[in-house]
Protein backbone atom coordinates (compact mmCIF):
# COMPACT_ATOMS: atom_id res chain seq x y z
CA UNK A 1 0.00 0.00 0.00
CA UNK A 2 1.48 3.41 -0.93
CA UNK A 3 2.53 5.60 1.97
CA UNK A 4 -0.02 8.30 2.76
CA UNK A 5 2.32 11.00 4.03
CA UNK A 6 -0.50 13.47 4.60
CA UNK A 7 -2.38 11.02 6.81
CA UNK A 8 0.76 10.26 8.81
CA UNK A 9 1.59 13.94 9.31
CA UNK A 10 -1.99 14.72 10.28
CA UNK A 11 -1.93 11.94 12.86
CA UNK A 12 1.42 12.82 14.43
CA UNK A 13 1.44 16.61 13.86
CA UNK A 14 5.25 16.82 14.01
CA UNK A 15 8.12 16.27 11.61
CA UNK A 16 11.56 16.32 13.22
CA UNK A 17 14.28 17.84 11.04
CA UNK A 18 17.82 16.60 11.64
CA UNK A 19 20.52 18.87 10.26
CA UNK A 20 24.00 18.52 11.70
CA UNK A 21 27.72 18.33 11.05
CA UNK A 22 28.46 14.71 11.94
CA UNK A 23 26.99 11.50 10.53
CA UNK A 24 27.16 9.44 13.71
CA UNK A 25 25.75 12.29 15.80
CA UNK A 26 22.86 12.67 13.34
CA UNK A 27 22.14 8.95 13.64
CA UNK A 28 22.26 9.17 17.43
CA UNK A 29 19.93 12.19 17.43
CA UNK A 30 17.46 10.47 15.10
CA UNK A 31 17.55 7.29 17.18
CA UNK A 32 16.85 9.27 20.35
CA UNK A 33 13.90 11.02 18.72
CA UNK A 34 12.44 7.75 17.49
CA UNK A 35 12.96 6.15 20.91
CA UNK A 36 11.04 9.00 22.54
CA UNK A 37 8.07 8.49 20.21
CA UNK A 38 8.65 11.01 17.43
CA UNK A 39 7.33 9.02 14.49
CA UNK A 40 8.45 11.08 11.47
CA UNK A 41 12.09 12.06 11.07
CA UNK A 42 13.83 13.84 8.20
CA UNK A 43 17.60 13.92 7.66
CA UNK A 44 18.73 16.95 5.67
CA UNK A 45 21.17 16.23 2.86
CA UNK A 46 23.34 19.09 4.11
CA UNK A 47 24.33 16.71 6.91
CA UNK A 48 27.55 14.82 6.07
CA UNK A 49 26.78 11.19 5.26
CA UNK A 50 23.04 11.90 5.20
CA UNK A 51 22.27 8.86 3.04
CA UNK A 52 24.06 6.59 5.52
CA UNK A 53 22.13 8.23 8.35
CA UNK A 54 18.84 7.59 6.57
CA UNK A 55 19.79 3.96 6.01
CA UNK A 56 20.80 3.49 9.65
CA UNK A 57 17.67 5.12 11.00
CA UNK A 58 15.44 3.05 8.73
CA UNK A 59 17.06 -0.06 10.17
CA UNK A 60 16.59 1.14 13.76
CA UNK A 61 13.15 2.75 13.46
CA UNK A 62 10.27 1.22 15.42
CA UNK A 63 7.32 -0.10 13.48
CA UNK A 64 5.05 2.70 12.31
CA UNK A 65 7.83 5.27 12.12
CA UNK A 66 8.92 7.06 8.95
CA UNK A 67 12.40 8.17 7.94
CA UNK A 68 12.87 10.55 5.05
CA UNK A 69 15.40 12.90 3.50
CA UNK A 70 15.30 16.68 3.33
CA UNK A 71 16.96 19.37 1.22
CA UNK A 72 16.43 17.05 -1.76
CA UNK A 73 17.04 19.27 -4.78
CA UNK A 74 17.93 17.23 -7.87
CA UNK A 75 16.98 14.04 -9.65
CA UNK A 76 20.34 12.63 -8.54
CA UNK A 77 19.48 13.45 -4.92
CA UNK A 78 16.21 11.55 -5.30
CA UNK A 79 18.04 8.50 -6.64
CA UNK A 80 20.52 8.61 -3.76
CA UNK A 81 17.95 8.88 -0.99
CA UNK A 82 15.69 6.29 -2.58
CA UNK A 83 18.62 3.87 -2.63
CA UNK A 84 19.21 4.62 1.06
CA UNK A 85 15.61 3.70 1.86
CA UNK A 86 14.06 7.12 2.40
CA UNK A 87 10.28 6.79 2.70
CA UNK A 88 9.58 10.40 1.75
CA UNK A 89 11.44 13.50 0.60
CA UNK A 90 11.29 17.14 1.60
CA UNK A 91 12.46 20.10 -0.48
CA UNK A 92 13.21 23.69 0.51
CA UNK A 93 11.80 25.11 -2.73
CA UNK A 94 9.99 24.30 -5.96
CA UNK A 95 12.71 22.20 -7.62
CA UNK A 96 13.11 19.35 -10.09
CA UNK A 97 13.21 16.71 -7.37
CA UNK A 98 9.48 17.10 -6.75
CA UNK A 99 8.44 15.62 -10.08
CA UNK A 100 11.17 12.97 -9.95
CA UNK A 101 10.20 11.77 -6.48
CA UNK A 102 6.53 11.69 -7.46
CA UNK A 103 7.45 9.66 -10.56
CA UNK A 104 9.17 7.13 -8.31
CA UNK A 105 6.21 6.98 -5.95
CA UNK A 106 8.00 8.78 -3.10
CA UNK A 107 5.74 11.24 -1.26
CA UNK A 108 7.03 14.80 -1.29
CA UNK A 109 6.58 17.68 1.14
CA UNK A 110 7.59 20.50 -1.18
CA UNK A 111 8.98 23.79 0.05
CA UNK A 112 6.98 26.87 -0.95
CA UNK A 113 6.31 30.31 0.46
CA UNK A 114 3.95 32.02 -1.97
CA UNK A 115 0.54 30.93 -3.23
CA UNK A 116 1.97 30.53 -6.74
CA UNK A 117 4.76 28.29 -5.48
CA UNK A 118 2.36 26.17 -3.45
CA UNK A 119 0.02 25.66 -6.38
CA UNK A 120 2.90 24.91 -8.76
CA UNK A 121 4.45 22.36 -6.43
CA UNK A 122 1.17 20.51 -6.04
CA UNK A 123 0.78 20.42 -9.83
CA UNK A 124 4.27 18.88 -10.02
CA UNK A 125 3.18 16.00 -7.80
CA UNK A 126 3.79 17.11 -4.22
CA UNK A 127 1.76 15.41 -1.51
CA UNK A 128 1.93 18.38 0.86
CA UNK A 129 3.39 21.87 1.02
CA UNK A 130 6.11 22.75 3.48
CA UNK A 131 5.44 26.43 4.13
CA UNK A 132 9.01 27.66 4.46
CA UNK A 133 10.24 29.70 6.18
CA UNK A 134 6.96 29.88 8.09
CA UNK A 135 8.37 32.37 10.60
CA UNK A 136 8.45 35.08 7.92
CA UNK A 137 4.71 35.57 8.22
CA UNK A 138 3.67 33.37 11.13
CA UNK A 139 0.28 31.72 11.57
CA UNK A 140 -1.59 34.71 10.09
CA UNK A 141 0.32 34.32 6.82
CA UNK A 142 -0.33 30.58 6.75
CA UNK A 143 -4.04 31.22 7.16
CA UNK A 144 -4.03 33.79 4.35
CA UNK A 145 -2.19 31.45 1.96
CA UNK A 146 -4.37 28.51 2.89
CA UNK A 147 -7.72 30.29 2.52
CA UNK A 148 -7.91 29.93 -1.30
CA UNK A 149 -6.32 26.46 -1.22
CA UNK A 150 -8.39 24.52 1.27
CA UNK A 151 -7.42 21.19 -0.30
CA UNK A 152 -3.66 21.73 0.01
CA UNK A 153 -2.12 20.20 3.15
CA UNK A 154 0.35 22.66 4.69
CA UNK A 155 3.18 21.86 7.10
CA UNK A 156 4.68 24.91 8.85
CA UNK A 157 8.48 24.73 8.90
CA UNK A 158 11.20 27.21 9.80
CA UNK A 159 11.59 28.87 13.18
CA UNK A 160 8.70 26.99 14.80
CA UNK A 161 9.30 27.05 18.53
CA UNK A 162 7.21 25.20 21.08
CA UNK A 163 5.10 28.27 21.87
CA UNK A 164 4.34 28.75 18.15
CA UNK A 165 2.89 25.29 17.56
CA UNK A 166 -0.75 25.93 18.65
CA UNK A 167 -1.00 29.02 16.46
CA UNK A 168 0.07 27.17 13.33
CA UNK A 169 -2.28 24.29 14.03
CA UNK A 170 -5.17 26.71 14.62
CA UNK A 171 -4.31 28.41 11.32
CA UNK A 172 -4.78 25.11 9.52
CA UNK A 173 -1.38 23.40 9.38
CA UNK A 174 -1.69 19.62 9.45
CA UNK A 175 1.68 19.47 11.23
CA UNK A 176 4.78 21.44 12.09
CA UNK A 177 8.34 20.69 11.06
CA UNK A 178 10.85 21.45 13.79
CA UNK A 179 14.62 21.51 13.47
CA UNK A 180 16.75 23.71 15.71
CA UNK A 181 14.19 24.34 18.49
CA UNK A 182 13.82 20.57 18.93
CA UNK A 183 17.10 19.01 17.84
CA UNK A 184 19.42 21.78 19.05
CA UNK A 185 23.06 20.78 18.58
CA UNK A 186 22.45 17.06 19.13
CA UNK A 187 23.02 16.22 15.44
CA UNK A 188 26.47 17.82 15.74
CA UNK A 189 27.50 15.95 18.87
CA UNK A 190 25.47 17.86 21.45
CA UNK A 191 23.49 16.72 24.48
CA UNK A 192 21.19 13.79 23.72
CA UNK A 193 19.62 13.89 27.19
CA UNK A 194 18.43 17.45 26.55
CA UNK A 195 17.18 16.40 23.12
CA UNK A 196 15.13 13.61 24.66
CA UNK A 197 13.62 16.04 27.16
CA UNK A 198 12.68 18.49 24.39
CA UNK A 199 11.12 15.67 22.39
CA UNK A 200 8.94 14.66 25.33
CA UNK A 201 7.89 18.28 25.82
CA UNK A 202 6.90 18.71 22.17
CA UNK A 203 5.00 15.41 22.12
CA UNK A 204 3.13 16.30 25.30
CA UNK A 205 2.15 19.68 23.85
CA UNK A 206 0.99 18.09 20.59
CA UNK A 207 -1.16 15.59 22.45
CA UNK A 208 -3.29 18.44 23.80
CA UNK A 209 -6.38 19.55 21.84
CA UNK A 210 -5.86 22.78 19.93
CA UNK A 211 -8.16 25.49 21.25
CA UNK A 212 -10.20 27.32 18.65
Amino acid sequence: MPLDLVAELTATRILAVIRGTDTDAAIAAGTALLDEGVRIVEVALTTPGAARAVEALRAAAPAGSLVGAGTVLTTADVADVAAAGAQFVVTPAVVESIAEAARRGLPVAAGALTPTEAYTAMRMGASAIKLFPASVGGPAYLKAVRDPFRDIPFVAVGGVGLADVPGYLRAGAIAVGVGGPLVGDAASGGDLTALRARARTYLAALSEPVAA
